[in-house]
Protein backbone atom coordinates (compact mmCIF):
# COMPACT_ATOMS: atom_id res chain seq x y z
CA UNK A 1 0.00 0.00 0.00
CA UNK A 2 1.36 3.41 -0.98
CA UNK A 3 1.91 6.08 1.62
CA UNK A 4 1.99 9.86 1.41
CA UNK A 5 5.32 11.67 1.72
CA UNK A 6 5.35 15.33 2.73
CA UNK A 7 7.64 17.80 0.98
CA UNK A 8 8.34 21.49 1.53
CA UNK A 9 11.01 24.02 0.63
CA UNK A 10 13.83 25.48 2.70
CA UNK A 11 11.88 28.57 3.74
CA UNK A 12 9.67 26.52 6.09
CA UNK A 13 12.43 26.83 8.73
CA UNK A 14 11.52 23.62 10.56
CA UNK A 15 15.06 22.63 11.49
CA UNK A 16 16.86 19.34 10.94
CA UNK A 17 15.40 17.58 13.98
CA UNK A 18 11.74 18.02 13.03
CA UNK A 19 12.42 17.37 9.36
CA UNK A 20 14.21 14.13 10.15
CA UNK A 21 11.72 13.01 12.76
CA UNK A 22 8.86 13.20 10.27
CA UNK A 23 10.83 12.26 7.12
CA UNK A 24 9.91 15.54 5.45
CA UNK A 25 11.56 16.17 2.09
CA UNK A 26 13.03 19.62 1.48
CA UNK A 27 13.73 21.35 -1.84
CA UNK A 28 16.16 24.22 -1.18
CA UNK A 29 15.90 27.70 -2.62
CA UNK A 30 19.04 29.42 -3.91
CA UNK A 31 21.15 32.19 -2.42
CA UNK A 32 23.31 34.12 -4.91
CA UNK A 33 26.28 36.33 -3.98
CA UNK A 34 27.37 37.92 -7.28
CA UNK A 35 28.66 34.92 -9.28
CA UNK A 36 28.47 32.37 -6.45
CA UNK A 37 25.31 30.30 -6.01
CA UNK A 38 24.46 28.33 -2.88
CA UNK A 39 21.61 26.12 -1.71
CA UNK A 40 19.72 27.47 1.30
CA UNK A 41 20.41 25.24 4.29
CA UNK A 42 22.72 22.95 2.32
CA UNK A 43 25.78 24.92 1.17
CA UNK A 44 24.87 28.22 2.82
CA UNK A 45 23.56 28.82 6.33
CA UNK A 46 22.30 31.99 8.00
CA UNK A 47 25.39 32.52 10.17
CA UNK A 48 27.68 32.57 7.13
CA UNK A 49 25.18 34.69 5.21
CA UNK A 50 25.30 37.39 7.88
CA UNK A 51 29.11 37.27 7.77
CA UNK A 52 29.09 37.73 3.98
CA UNK A 53 26.69 40.67 4.21
CA UNK A 54 28.92 42.30 6.86
CA UNK A 55 32.01 41.75 4.68
CA UNK A 56 30.51 43.00 1.40
CA UNK A 57 27.79 45.41 2.53
CA UNK A 58 25.47 43.74 0.03
CA UNK A 59 22.57 41.35 0.35
CA UNK A 60 22.47 38.21 -1.78
CA UNK A 61 19.76 37.61 -4.30
CA UNK A 62 17.46 34.65 -3.73
CA UNK A 63 15.95 32.38 -6.36
CA UNK A 64 13.31 29.67 -6.49
CA UNK A 65 14.14 26.04 -7.24
CA UNK A 66 13.58 25.25 -10.91
CA UNK A 67 10.94 22.79 -12.12
CA UNK A 68 13.83 20.40 -12.80
CA UNK A 69 14.97 20.70 -9.17
CA UNK A 70 11.50 19.68 -8.04
CA UNK A 71 11.31 16.83 -10.55
CA UNK A 72 14.63 15.47 -9.31
CA UNK A 73 13.48 15.67 -5.68
CA UNK A 74 10.12 14.03 -6.38
CA UNK A 75 11.13 11.29 -8.80
CA UNK A 76 12.54 8.66 -6.43
CA UNK A 77 9.49 8.88 -4.17
CA UNK A 78 7.04 8.53 -7.06
CA UNK A 79 9.00 5.65 -8.58
CA UNK A 80 8.94 3.91 -5.19
CA UNK A 81 5.14 3.97 -5.39
CA UNK A 82 4.40 6.67 -2.82
CA UNK A 83 2.38 9.85 -3.35
CA UNK A 84 3.53 13.36 -2.44
CA UNK A 85 1.94 16.40 -0.82
CA UNK A 86 4.13 19.48 -1.28
CA UNK A 87 3.49 22.65 0.76
CA UNK A 88 5.62 25.63 -0.18
CA UNK A 89 6.39 29.32 0.04
CA UNK A 90 3.57 31.76 -0.73
CA UNK A 91 2.99 32.39 -4.42
CA UNK A 92 2.74 36.11 -3.56
CA UNK A 93 6.47 36.34 -2.87
CA UNK A 94 8.12 33.64 -5.00
CA UNK A 95 7.76 31.48 -8.12
CA UNK A 96 8.57 28.42 -5.98
CA UNK A 97 4.93 27.27 -5.89
CA UNK A 98 4.48 27.68 -9.66
CA UNK A 99 7.67 25.72 -10.38
CA UNK A 100 6.51 22.90 -8.10
CA UNK A 101 3.21 22.83 -10.04
CA UNK A 102 5.09 22.56 -13.33
CA UNK A 103 7.14 19.67 -11.94
CA UNK A 104 4.05 17.87 -10.63
CA UNK A 105 2.55 17.94 -14.13
CA UNK A 106 5.49 15.84 -15.36
CA UNK A 107 4.23 12.89 -13.29
CA UNK A 108 1.01 10.86 -13.56
CA UNK A 109 -2.07 12.82 -12.60
CA UNK A 110 -2.95 12.72 -8.90
CA UNK A 111 0.44 11.50 -7.68
CA UNK A 112 1.65 14.92 -6.48
CA UNK A 113 -0.50 17.49 -4.69
CA UNK A 114 0.94 21.01 -4.59
CA UNK A 115 -0.38 23.46 -1.99
CA UNK A 116 0.28 27.20 -1.79
CA UNK A 117 0.84 27.93 1.92
CA UNK A 118 0.07 31.65 1.51
CA UNK A 119 2.70 32.02 4.21
CA UNK A 120 6.41 31.95 4.94
CA UNK A 121 8.89 30.62 7.50
CA UNK A 122 7.29 28.47 10.19
CA UNK A 123 3.87 29.64 9.01
CA UNK A 124 4.61 27.10 6.27
CA UNK A 125 6.18 24.87 8.91
CA UNK A 126 2.94 24.64 10.90
CA UNK A 127 1.10 23.40 7.82
CA UNK A 128 3.89 20.98 6.94
CA UNK A 129 4.07 19.50 10.44
CA UNK A 130 0.29 19.10 10.53
CA UNK A 131 0.40 17.37 7.14
CA UNK A 132 3.22 15.07 8.27
CA UNK A 133 1.28 14.01 11.35
CA UNK A 134 -1.79 13.31 9.19
CA UNK A 135 0.33 11.24 6.79
CA UNK A 136 1.69 9.23 9.72
CA UNK A 137 -1.91 8.47 10.68
CA UNK A 138 -2.48 6.96 7.24
CA UNK A 139 -4.51 9.82 5.76
CA UNK A 140 -4.74 10.02 1.97
CA UNK A 141 -3.30 12.90 -0.06
CA UNK A 142 -6.82 14.27 -0.62
CA UNK A 143 -7.56 14.17 3.10
CA UNK A 144 -4.26 15.89 3.92
CA UNK A 145 -4.94 18.56 1.31
CA UNK A 146 -8.34 19.26 2.86
CA UNK A 147 -6.84 19.52 6.36
CA UNK A 148 -4.06 21.85 5.24
CA UNK A 149 -6.20 24.11 3.07
CA UNK A 150 -8.67 24.47 5.93
CA UNK A 151 -5.82 25.53 8.21
CA UNK A 152 -4.19 28.10 5.89
CA UNK A 153 -6.44 31.06 6.80
CA UNK A 154 -5.98 30.31 10.50
CA UNK A 155 -2.18 30.72 10.53
CA UNK A 156 -0.88 33.87 12.23
CA UNK A 157 2.72 34.94 11.53
CA UNK A 158 4.24 38.06 13.09
CA UNK A 159 7.90 39.14 13.37
CA UNK A 160 9.80 41.98 14.97
CA UNK A 161 12.77 43.19 12.95
CA UNK A 162 15.61 44.75 14.88
CA UNK A 163 16.95 47.03 12.17
CA UNK A 164 15.82 48.57 8.88
CA UNK A 165 19.29 47.81 7.45
CA UNK A 166 18.34 44.61 5.65
CA UNK A 167 15.02 46.00 4.40
CA UNK A 168 16.96 49.01 3.08
CA UNK A 169 19.63 46.90 1.38
CA UNK A 170 16.87 44.77 -0.14
CA UNK A 171 15.12 47.83 -1.56
CA UNK A 172 12.13 47.56 0.79
CA UNK A 173 12.60 50.95 2.44
CA UNK A 174 14.08 54.24 1.20
CA UNK A 175 17.34 55.82 2.32
CA UNK A 176 15.36 58.50 4.14
CA UNK A 177 13.20 55.93 5.95
CA UNK A 178 16.34 54.01 6.86
CA UNK A 179 18.10 57.13 8.16
CA UNK A 180 15.15 58.33 10.23
CA UNK A 181 14.39 54.84 11.48
CA UNK A 182 17.97 54.30 12.60
CA UNK A 183 18.13 57.74 14.23
CA UNK A 184 14.94 57.18 16.21
CA UNK A 185 15.62 53.49 16.84
CA UNK A 186 12.42 52.45 15.08
CA UNK A 187 11.88 48.70 14.86
CA UNK A 188 9.29 47.35 12.42
CA UNK A 189 6.60 44.81 13.22
CA UNK A 190 5.86 42.66 10.18
CA UNK A 191 2.87 40.38 9.70
CA UNK A 192 2.00 37.95 6.92
CA UNK A 193 -1.25 39.18 5.36
CA UNK A 194 -2.76 37.71 2.18
CA UNK A 195 0.43 35.76 1.56
CA UNK A 196 2.85 38.69 1.73
CA UNK A 197 5.01 40.44 4.32
CA UNK A 198 3.21 43.59 5.51
CA UNK A 199 4.56 46.28 7.81
CA UNK A 200 1.88 46.68 10.46
CA UNK A 201 3.61 48.79 13.10
CA UNK A 202 6.77 50.73 13.90
CA UNK A 203 7.81 50.66 17.54
CA UNK A 204 10.18 53.37 18.73
CA UNK A 205 12.50 52.79 21.64
CA UNK A 206 14.39 50.00 23.32
CA UNK A 207 14.32 46.45 22.04
CA UNK A 208 12.53 45.27 25.19
CA UNK A 209 9.59 47.49 24.19
CA UNK A 210 9.14 45.94 20.74
CA UNK A 211 9.57 42.42 22.15
CA UNK A 212 6.80 43.19 24.65
CA UNK A 213 4.67 44.45 21.76
CA UNK A 214 5.17 41.18 19.89
CA UNK A 215 4.13 39.17 22.94
CA UNK A 216 1.16 41.41 23.65
CA UNK A 217 -0.07 41.07 20.06
CA UNK A 218 0.02 37.28 20.28
CA UNK A 219 -1.38 37.01 23.80
CA UNK A 220 -4.33 39.21 22.84
CA UNK A 221 -5.48 36.15 20.85
CA UNK A 222 -4.61 33.50 23.43
CA UNK A 223 -8.24 32.42 23.88
CA UNK A 224 -8.49 31.84 20.12
CA UNK A 225 -5.22 29.88 19.79
CA UNK A 226 -5.12 26.25 18.78
CA UNK A 227 -3.11 24.91 21.72
CA UNK A 228 -1.64 21.83 19.99
CA UNK A 229 1.68 23.49 19.09
CA UNK A 230 3.23 26.73 17.88
CA UNK A 231 6.60 28.20 16.91
CA UNK A 232 8.94 30.90 18.10
CA UNK A 233 11.31 31.54 15.22
CA UNK A 234 14.40 33.72 15.30
CA UNK A 235 17.54 34.89 13.52
CA UNK A 236 20.50 35.12 15.92
CA UNK A 237 18.24 35.86 18.88
CA UNK A 238 18.23 32.55 20.72
CA UNK A 239 18.08 34.01 24.23
CA UNK A 240 15.10 36.22 23.44
CA UNK A 241 13.36 33.38 21.62
CA UNK A 242 13.67 31.24 24.74
CA UNK A 243 12.25 34.10 26.82
CA UNK A 244 9.26 34.41 24.46
CA UNK A 245 8.75 30.64 24.61
CA UNK A 246 8.78 30.71 28.41
CA UNK A 247 6.26 33.56 28.60
CA UNK A 248 3.91 31.87 26.14
CA UNK A 249 4.07 28.62 28.10
CA UNK A 250 3.33 30.50 31.32
CA UNK A 251 0.42 32.49 29.94
CA UNK A 252 -1.32 30.10 27.56
CA UNK A 253 -2.31 26.45 27.54
CA UNK A 254 0.01 25.70 24.64
CA UNK A 255 1.12 22.07 24.79
CA UNK A 256 4.26 22.43 22.67
CA UNK A 257 6.30 25.49 21.71
CA UNK A 258 9.03 24.78 19.16
CA UNK A 259 11.97 27.18 18.82
CA UNK A 260 13.57 27.27 15.37
CA UNK A 261 16.03 29.44 13.45
CA UNK A 262 15.33 31.15 10.16
CA UNK A 263 17.16 29.93 7.10
CA UNK A 264 19.09 32.00 4.58
CA UNK A 265 16.17 33.25 2.51
CA UNK A 266 14.11 34.59 5.41
CA UNK A 267 17.25 35.86 7.17
CA UNK A 268 18.33 37.82 4.08
CA UNK A 269 15.07 39.79 4.17
CA UNK A 270 14.74 40.31 7.93
CA UNK A 271 18.31 40.40 9.24
CA UNK A 272 19.76 39.28 12.58
CA UNK A 273 17.93 39.70 15.90
CA UNK A 274 14.57 38.98 14.28
CA UNK A 275 12.03 37.17 16.47
CA UNK A 276 8.71 35.78 15.31
CA UNK A 277 5.65 34.15 16.87
CA UNK A 278 3.67 31.72 14.73
CA UNK A 279 0.49 29.96 15.75
CA UNK A 280 -2.81 28.65 14.42
CA UNK A 281 -6.19 29.96 15.45
CA UNK A 282 -9.02 27.61 16.35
Amino acid sequence: MSRVRIFTDSTSDLGAELLGQHEIGVVPLYVVFEDETYQDGVTMHAERLFQRVAETGKLPKTAAPSPADFENAFRAVIEAGDDIVYIGLSSEVSSTYQNAKIAADAFPEGRITVIDSRSLSTGIGMLVLTAAEAAEQGRSAAEIQSIVEGMIPKIDVEFIIDTLEFLHKGGRCSSLQHFIGSLLKIRPVVKVIDGAMTLTDKVRGKREKVLAQLLDNALANKDDMNTSFMFVTHAKAAEEAQYVKQRIEELTGMRKVYVTETGCVISSHCGPQTVGIVYAKK
